[in-house]
């Protein structure tokens, strides 16, 4: 049976990512080059495109469900994909549900890291000490939360932080539920 083969029988013939049944092709999830069934997806043309621009972030919405998949390739791919636009809130929300192995999670990690160095950005607080995602931080300000109907109060800690990928100024957090994007002027790292 041929690589293609087996992912159309394991994937009933759907873009293992969008659920798709049109322009399915098999891509060989990095780092890995050669077609191999275990380290393949049968994906659509238009997923297939997205990976690459990343232009659509709302195509990748059908990962709510896909996330849950037991198949390690369709796992890693979702990851990946998911880390690449956390910065729009509702993405970061399904990593902080999604649990993979520990191989699995070091198959999604091989070469995000020397992406991660390519990036220029640099989030620090207001006393200049640099900021990661997942750290917690806390207010040093009142914030007037408009839209929200409340102010945030200073002292308020904000825990798991999401940085915005292309702005040094911003980060995400949740305040009393609500997500919201916060100066990193107005925040100092929590101990």
């Amino acid at each position: 049976m041929s690589v293609q083969e087996e992912l159309y029988a394991r994937s009933e013939s759907k873009c293992e990512l969008c659920n798709a049944i049109e322009n399915l092709v098999v891509f060989a999830v990095p780092p890995e080059s050669a077609a191999n069934a275990d380290k393949s997806v049968l994906i659509c043309s238009h997923c297939a495109e997205q990976i690459e621009k990343l232009d659509d972030v709302h195509h990748w919405r059908c990962l709510n469900d896909t996330m849950w998949s037991q198949i390690p390739a369709v796992q890693v791919m979702v990851w990946r994909i998911l880390n690449k636009i956390k910065a729009e809130g509702w993405p970061q929300d399904l990593l902080d549900m999604l649990y993979l192995e520990e191989e699995t999670l070091a198959w999604a990690q091989l070469g995000q890291e020397e992406e991660a160095e390519e990036s220029s950005v640099v989030h620090v607080d207001s006393n200049g000490t640099p900021l990661a995602d997942g750290d917690s931080v806390t207010l040093i300000k009142d914030l007037n939360v408009k839209g929200g109907g409340f102010t945030a109060k200073r002292g308020t800690t904000v825990r798991n932080i999401s940085l915005v990928a292309d702005n040094a100024a911003h980060i995400e957090g949740r305040v009393e539920g609500q997500r919201l994007v916060l100066l990193t002027q107005f925040v100092k790292k929590a101990a």
